[in-house]
């Protein structure tokens, strides 16, 4: 935070503060705070953020308080302070928001504050069990905002008259709920279209309950229940992808699962994600088929709470300390989160027993944020709601940029001055309702934020959905090599503006040649990249299908390892198993020089997954069964900047080889081959700081080696920590690639002019 300081007594100050000062209690907290000080003068929300004028004898504490004592939920970047005349106004009022050109935000939705929560359960509280308590401090933001300010008038809430105790609670600077602009009780706010005791009754016994949650609507079921989970699980069409599951407290999270004092204090935060802890294996194993962790995350909104404190009512097990319920999003696999109660009642009837809508309008869908503990420190698998709409800022002031992000896991980017917005979480862009959400959410985060976009970033792939858009808004656009993206995320979050190396690891990207590309060690200079290493490439056979089929890349290391008569043995439960040999002894086919298509080889080389049915799956299991890295010396070349694993395959392929010991061999091996290749073309260019990302970086395992294998040769790697590492974080490094460029080619108009 920035203060401009101006040190008088006497007169009158107009203060300005940007960030994140609307919809979080600013307003009564300053009025408080002048209280406080004898002050006169007013505040307002305005299009910057908020407006303060004060004056009396005793500015310079009321300046001094001001960032000190802020509402949690608030964020200051900035106040600048002018001295004006003194009006001799006496006693501070909050005023109407003022209009203009908008360079203020909305807050995040935040998880039910204690405050609320004592309300929520006192029998003498006239908002004793509402679903929809809320105050300054908590409850919806970004998911029932319409536009800036931040105002009643601008939300979902409009629709509901406040009653007068309400208006009073509302008007009253003593009230915890002064300007809460969602405030709402039994009398005049939202309601649920079914009690909280026949929801907990359905999911205590055995049945599958949908509830429309903060940013679209969930699925709901016992944990514990075998049956539910395999039910959800047949009605969902989601075979191996793992669920979700909710406790109730802190307090129940050791029973099922591991977790340190970071990922402890993730679980309680006002975001309330769903965290990856290492699992128990105390649930229904359909939870999370073949995998070492589970999601879990704690009550966020006040109807999770209260189904919770029916359940406990009905009662637990002797041997458990509470329930645990799956927590999943109510979408058919690749289709965006439902939001609208009509659409719900019609979709959801095949999946859930009993669907639980309310009358307060979702605005902005947004699923449950997924993050993770990585080298000590929280990393995004998935940021949606609880973090989004928070910037990353950013090195310098840029121009208004449109990133539209990649074809999977997709996010969109805009730039408003230093500030780079990204989108919730949108998914994969290979259904007409995908590609729906994604210009939804183009259209209400441009309209939002009030920004006009110059120029629209893409990925440099021809054919994705991203990139059709981009061609058809009619706008100027710079395509983006994708792992130049991936690399330049981490290099804008942490605001690098020197030489860097980047190691980018994942599935697939099309490369500058029109390869396939996955395992880069590229050189980052500005706009420009270098590709001074890849991994060897790797015939791909069947194309597409390798990545859903790891046999078929399994098949290819054996090939290339002289050992092809050995396909048909290994893999005889296939069908084209037989054809594979000849077909891969023909010149031409794909390649790739993929890292996640050598962890799905791995995989299946080993007996552990053979298919998958979800993006990652054969990786995340493989991971799951590490017990312990082990590095196989020599276990890697390097040749002219290639590295290759051959060798470390060569072990995986011996028939006495222990999965466990496999899994930790491959693991450890290939971390210690990216380390020692990154650290050899460190000496090479003199470059020390290294960024890690793409979609491997997801591995913890892998993650965490070659992070501590790179500090220990004396290198300065970095992870991406505000976006995801995997495609979800494409956008911001798009955004920030095409304004450095923007700003490079006005720098060189201006040097011919």
């Amino acid at each position: 935070m920035r203060v401009d300081a101006i040190t008088c007594e006497g007169i009158r100050l107009r203060l300005r503060l940007s960030g994140t000062v609307q919809g979080v209690g600013f307003r009564p907290y300053v009025y408080g705070l002048a209280s406080r000080y004898g002050l006169g003068g007013f505040v307002a929300n305005d299009a910057s953020g908020v407006i303060i004028e004060v004056e009396g004898n005793r500015t310079s504490e009321f300046l001094t308080a001001l960032p000190l004592e802020k509402p949690p939920l608030a964020r200051i970047d900035h106040i600048s302070v002018q001295a004006i005349d003194a009006l001799a106004t006496k006693g501070f009022s909050i005023r109407t928001s003022e209009g203009g050109k908008l360079s203020s935000r909305i807050a995040a939705d935040a998880a039910t504050c204690q405050e609320c929560l004592g309300e929520l359960f006192d029998s003498k509280n006239r908002r004793y069990l509402y679903a929809f308590i809320n105050c300054s401090h908590c409850g919806p933001r970004y998911t029932i905002t319409e536009q800036l300010p931040y105002d009643r008038r601008n939300t979902a809430m409009k629709a509901f008259v406040m009653c007068p105790d309400c208006s009073a609670e509302y008007s009253s600077p003593a009230s915890r709920r002064f300007r809460a602009e969602s405030i709402a009780c039994p009398t005049c706010g939202p309601r649920l279209s079914h009690g909280i005791n026949a929801i907990g009754a359905a999911i205590a016994g055995g049945e599958i309950v949908a509830i429309k949650g903060i940013g679209g609507y969930q699925l709901l079921c016992d944990a514990r229940n075998h049956d539910a989970v395999h039910r959800l699980r047949q009605k969902k069409q989601r075979d191996q992808k793992p669920f979700a599951v909710m406790v109730g407290s802190l307090d129940q999270v050791s029973e099922i699962a591991e977790a340190d004092a970071t990922e402890l204090a993730l679980l309680e935060s006002v975001a309330c994600p769903i965290v990856l802890l290492r699992s128990r294996n105390r649930l229904a194993p359909a939870l999370a088929p073949g995998l070492s962790r589970v999601g879990v995350m704690l009550p966020g909104a006040p109807l999770h709470h209260l189904i919770f404190h029916v359940l406990r009512s009905l009662g637990a097990s002797r041997e458990h300390k509470g329930w645990v319920i799956v927590c999943t999003s109510a979408n058919f696999s690749g289709e965006p989160l439902p939001i609208d109660n009509a659409e719900a009642l019609q979709r959801l009837g095949r999946i859930a027993d009993l669907i639980v809508t309310h009358d307060r309008n979702i605005l902005t869908r947004a699923d449950d944020s997924v993050v993770s503990v990585v080298a000590g420190r929280r990393q995004f698998i998935r940021r949606a709601r609880g973090y989004v709409p928070e910037p990353v800022r950013l090195a310098r002031s840029v121009p208004p940029v449109l990133a539209v992000g990649g074809a999977l896991k997709s996010t969109i980017t805009l730039t408003r001055g230093d500030e780079a917005f990204i989108s919730q979480h949108i998914g994969d862009l290979d259904t007409v309702e995908g590609i729906r959400f994604f210009e939804e959410t183009i259209r209400h985060l441009t309209s939002t934020l009030d920004v006009e976009p110059v120029v629209v970033a893409h990925d440099l792939h021809p054919d994705m959905a991203s990139t059709c858009f981009a061609e058809a808004t009619g706008r100027a656009r710079i395509a983006v090599q994708h792992h130049h993206a991936h690399a330049a995320a981490v290099i804008a979050e942490h605001r690098l503006e020197r030489p860097t190396l980047a190691l980018v690891l994942d599935g697939h990207g099309y490369g500058s040649d029109g390869g396939n590309w996955g395992g880069e060690l590229l050189l980052c200079e500005g706009i420009r990249f270098q590709r001074i290493g890849h991994l060897a490439p790797l015939k791909m056979p069947g194309g597409d299908r390798a990545a859903r089929e790891p046999w078929r890349m399994a098949s290819a290391i054996l090939h290339w390892l002289g050992r092809g008569h050995d396909i048909r043995g290994r893999f005889a439960a296939q069908p084209q198993a037989k054809p594979l040999p000849s077909l891969l002894d023909q010149a031409g086919g794909a390649n790739t020089t993929s890292a996640g298509r050598l962890f799905d080889a791995a995989a299946a080389l080993l007996g552990i997954a053979t298919l998958q049915t979800y993006e990652g799956e054969a990786a995340m299991k493989l991971e799951a069964c590490v017990r312990g890295t082990a590095v196989l010396e020599d276990g890697w070349l390097i040749d002219d900047g290639v590295l290759s694993f051959g060798p470390l395959f060569v072990a995986l392929i011996a028939d006495e080889i222990d999965v466990n010991e496999g899994a930790g061999l491959f693991h450890g091996t290939f971390a210690a081959g990216c380390v020692d290749w990154v650290t050899r073309a460190a000496r090479t260019t003199g470059v020390s700081t290294v960024v890690l990302s793409g979609g491997c970086f997801q591995n913890m395992v892998l993650a965490d080696e070659i992070q501590r294998g790179c500090m220990a040769a004396g290198l300065a790697p970095l992870l991406s920590r505000e976006v995801p590492p995997n495609d979800g974080g494409l956008s911001l490094g798009q955004a920030w690639l095409a304004a450095l460029q923007i700003a490079e080619r006005s720098s060189g108009l201006r040097g011919t002019a």
